[in-house]
């Protein structure tokens, strides 16, 4: 990348090549357009890379692990390849194990089983982060970084905790918690630290050993790898001694009627024919993400960035949501609202008129959308490798139209999802079900 790239009205190009980056979608009005992907934070599109990899081992898809078949060898040597593909893109430590996962929900419901001990969490976390832990010490989050990091201090230094369990990087504001200093006061007080780092990791180069994080749990569908696999990385003893996260074949070494000898970590928490086609993809998507220049990767995500808060800032009735106003950094996520509009008209409005791909609701953080005043949720627009100035702008352009003239199409609510009517998009009907599903 150059220099070129800071700049406020320069071309900022796609960084990396994605799957569907030329993808054609009906409009409402007619017509057909090149789709504008704002839904990284939801479902990142594969890199090319990764759907090259797959179509590579499909023809040797077997299953893993006891097989002697030349297929079964080739598909366990990469199930077990991708562990250290993952273990190196993390930078994990001697001490920590890779444990592969459905997804980072799956993942941390995994340790939850595993923690013996209290958890300190902040309210402001996805559901994932919130609800899994049994015995949850919920902090309320300050207006800033400075003294949410101090109400932690305090909570762990009030009696003993087990485990801080942090997001890496808000799901709904994209601002990014100093990881590094809340190990170490995790650390001084005697617990271990937990990242949610399913907004994180596919933003930001993770050193687990530099920051002395101990565990970290992230998915393939936002890291360019969506087939439905995660990870669990982390310190293994309390992973080796834990209750299995499923009973089942693969998960034990002997088992007789009446007493089962279970298995160490990994295996212990992976019963079941795994997703090997999954774990090939998310250990391609490290590789493939480990081989770009973070340097130039952050340029290209900083200067849209600028581009989208700038020209948001610029209309009328758009507010920007934060949580902090001292954070000390952002990933490609900006969510906000726009005065006289439902966060779904927005979202659909952008959809069936201009091809825009966008979230709208309240992104699994629903403490944290009622104590920043939005019950019924915002509209979110995430950024990633695959976007480009030209995206930018095409939202910029389409939001300036709802601002000024209102949307050109007629939307109404059905069964609390919002839609054009009628809906003229084939494959499409105007009442759409699973309107409670959020990301």
């Amino acid at each position: 990348m150059t220099a070129a790239v800071l700049t406020a009205d320069t071309c900022i190009a796609p960084f990396a090549r994605v799957t569907g980056c030329d993808l054609q979608v009906p409009l409402v009005q007619g017509g057909t357009c090149t789709y504008a992907n704002f839904d990284y934070a939801a479902s990142a599109p594969a890199l090319e890379a990764v759907t090259e990899r797959i179509a590579e081992l499909l023809p040797y898809y077997a299953s893993v692990h006891r097989g002697a078949g030349y297929a079964s060898r080739i598909s366990t040597s990469s199930y077990e390849q991708a562990r250290e593909s993952v273990a190196r893109f993390v930078c994990a430590a001697d001490d920590q194990v890779v444990v592969f996962t459905r997804n980072t929900t799956d993942s941390l419901n995994l340790l939850a089983g595993a923690v013996p001990g209290d958890v300190v969490v902040l309210d402001v976390e996805h559901h994932a982060n919130l609800l899994p832990w049994k015995n949850a010490r919920v902090v309320e989050a300050a207006d800033t970084v400075a003294e949410t990091v101090r109400r932690l201090v305090a909570e762990l230094c009030s009696k003993p905790a087990a485990l801080l369990a942090v997001t890496g990087a808000s799901n709904v504001t994209g601002e990014v918690l100093p990881i590094a200093e809340l190990a170490d006061v995790a650390h001084a007080c005697g617990a271990r630290i937990l990242v949610d780092g399913a907004q994180l990791v596919p933003h930001r180069r993770i050193d687990l050993t530099a920051l002395g994080v101990d565990y970290l749990a992230f998915s393939g569908h936002k890291l360019y790898a969506p087939f439905g696999a995660g990870a669990l990385v982390g310190r293994r003893d309390w992973l080796d001694v834990a209750e299995p996260h499923l009973a089942g074949g693969g998960a034990v070494r002997e088992v007789r009627l009446g007493h089962t000898e279970w298995a160490c970590a990994p295996a212990r928490h992976e019963a079941g024919t795994p997703n090997v086609l999954g774990v090939a993809a998310l250990a391609a998507a490290c590789d493939a993400l480990a081989g770009f220049d973070a340097d130039a990767v952050a340029e290209h995500e900083e200067a849209l960035c600028r581009r989208l808060l700038g020209g948001l800032r610029d209309l009328d009735g758009v507010e920007i949501l934060r949580l902090w106003s001292d954070t000390p950094d952002s990933v490609g996520i900006v969510t906000f609202t726009v005065a006289g509009f439902e966060p779904g008209e927005v979202a659909s409005y952008l959809s069936a008129e201009h091809g825009i791909g966008v979230r709208d609701g309240r992104f699994c953080a629903h403490p944290l959308l009622a104590r920043v005043g939005l019950p019924g949720g915002a509209v979110r627009a995430s950024l990633g490798l695959g976007s480009s100035s030209a995206d930018v702008d095409r939202l910029l352009d389409a939001l300036r139209g709802l601002v000024d003239a209102g949307p050109g199409w007629t939307y109404a609510k059905t069964d609390g999802l919002w839609g054009p009517s009628p809906e003229t998009r084939p494959g499409l009907v105007e009442s759409t079900a699973g309107a409670a599903q959020c990301s």
